[in-house]
């Protein structure tokens, strides 16, 4: 089913139901990991960019592929390496003999859906090639800026700092990324499924279907700016970030962008859920992956192994919920 037409008005219950069967596909190839898809499915709602941090191995590369195939979008990679420049990455301008004139190649920025692997496998200049490309949905290469694809969405993937051969991302780069998504292991009856289906198949990946297209998406994020939230839970999103700065073992406290994202993705849950209103549980659900990326420890927690997911689970356990209206509502419905 592709619906890649002029999209009309759409309900949230209807994005709901368009966006869960992404995932129902998109599950077929990616086996046992429905959170980690989930989340990746609201990076696409809201609008923002998807850190996959983890091990080599556990389907990363095959998860953004499999969702680009999936949404319709077009789909670039590339193989972040030590020698890689960035005009690798943006494209360049090369003399054309026939003309004599300078005639700018695009890089694989410009698609709408680009997997930047191993990301954290390259120096923070060429890194940075994609600051303004994420936040702004632009390059600007030798003075003139162009406009890249509506939707773009960067999945980046990222192996351990403790890897050999990998480069930390700087703050400013992870501050770009509206999420981060772990996946892990999987447990060993998914892990068996997964290879009975790899033999019964006969194919080295599960062939998915379209079922969207760029227009899809665009009125997706159309309707997520649509849903309503209401001020005791944007206080709430401030409490959370504002708990970051003043905690006793970050040192770096998450940005105001932190706050947006969280209050956007949200927004996305909402969606997914079929409801036009955030909930509290929708904040709270992915202050996690929202902001974790966003702080730094104090040094002597690295020795200790404290993980700013550890210290952002213990700030979401301590922020007052609040109760609103709507709560009582969708729990009565």
């Amino acid at each position: 089913m592709t619906t890649d037409s002029t999209p009309g008005l759409r309900t949230a219950q209807q994005v709901g139901e368009q966006a869960g069967a992404v995932l129902r596909e998109v599950g077929r190839a990616v086996v046992g990991k429905p959170d980690a898809l989930e989340l990746v499915m609201l990076g696409v709602l809201a609008g923002g960019h998807v850190l996959v941090e983890d091990l080599p191995g556990l389907g990363k590369t095959l998860l953004a592929r499999s969702f680009a195939r999936t949404l319709g979008l077009d789909f670039r990679r590339v193989q972040f390496t030590p020698d890689l420049l960035p005009s690798d990455v943006t494209g360049t301008s090369l003399y054309d003999q026939r003309t004599g004139e300078m005639v700018f190649h695009p890089g694989p920025v410009f698609t709408h859906l680009l997997l930047a692997d191993e990301i954290n496998r390259t120096p923070p200049k060429t890194q940075a090639a994609l600051l303004e490309a994420m936040a702004e949905s632009q390059v600007t290469v030798e003075g003139e800026t162009r406009r890249l694809a509506d939707p773009f969405l960067v999945i980046a993937t990222a192996n351990p700092v403790e890897y050999e051969g990998t480069y930390s991302l700087p703050e400013a780069q992870l501050d770009r990324f509206q999420l981060r998504v772990r996946m892990g292991y999987l447990t060993g009856d998914q892990e068996l499924a997964m290879l009975r289906a790899r033999i019964d198949r006969a194919a080295p990946e599960a062939v998915l279907d379209r079922l969207a297209g760029p227009a899809d998406v665009v009125a997706w994020r159309a309707v997520v700016e649509r849903v309503e939230i209401d001020d005791d839970l944007l206080e709430y999103a401030v409490a959370l970030v504002g708990a970051t700065r003043g905690h006793p073992q970050i040192s770096i406290g998450a940005s105001p962008r932190g706050g947006l994202a969280l209050v956007q993705l949200a927004r996305a849950r909402a969606v997914l859920d079929g409801r036009d209103y955030v909930v509290p549980e929708d904040v709270k659900a992915l202050a996690v992956p929202a902001l974790a990326h966003r702080v730094s420890l104090r040094p002597e927690l690295w020795v200790r192994e404290v993980s700013t997911d550890d210290v952002l689970s213990e700030i979401v356990g301590s922020v007052g919920t609040p109760a609103t209206r709507r709560t009582a509502a969708a729990v009565a419905s």
